[in-house]
């Protein structure tokens, strides 16, 4: 398979791809950490990428974009929709990042306790080819490496106490 494949539907691109962290947190923190432009900005992307936005309308039908800035300053905006919100065990969104394709690959992230721990289960569906997959691995392994950092650091109970009490809006 090449790069240069034409787009395909959601029935012909089968590939999956499934990737599990156990993560020192409870499933309200990752879901937090996961829906919250503030936590996000922290962690996401795989080194040496950095999160430099991240805008989440967090309900059913609700849109995300995530900006990702490698570096030699080259942004790649990621966005979807909701699909599936359901605090804090599981969230579905589909997965864009070219603006002008139908095409939409989607994502279940599963948060599942395992005792004082929590399984972090990222499972991406209707990858184009092989490559794709091959990229979405190693950026989701290195998300999932720095959530898990993240959360074990000073710096998110910092960012949680500035974020204050959750309020409805």
């Amino acid at each position: 398979m090449n790069d240069e494949e034409s787009p395909r539907t959601a029935e012909s691109a089968t590939i999956t791809l499934v990737v599990r962290r156990t993560i020192n947190a409870t499933a309200e923190q990752l879901f937090e950490a996961w829906t919250q432009p503030a936590h996000l900005k922290r962690w996401w992307g795989p080194r040496p990428v950095t999160c430099v936005d991240a805008e989440i309308d967090l309900r059913v039908g609700g849109g995300y974009r995530i900006a990702n800035q490698f570096p030699d300053g080259r942004i790649l905006w990621i966005f979807g929709e909701f699909e599936v919100i359901d605090p804090p065990h599981k969230l579905v969104y589909t997965w864009r990042v070219d603006p002008q394709s139908q095409f939409s690959e989607r994502v279940t992230v599963r948060f599942e306790p395992r005792g004082s721990a929590t399984e972090v289960i990222v499972e991406h569906e209707r990858i184009p080819n092989a490559t794709t997959r091959d990229r979405h691995q190693q950026g989701w392994d290195g998300c999932l490496d720095g959530l898990a950092n993240y959360l074990s650091s000073s710096e998110a109970q910092r960012e949680e106490s500035a974020a204050g009490p959750n309020k409805e809006d």
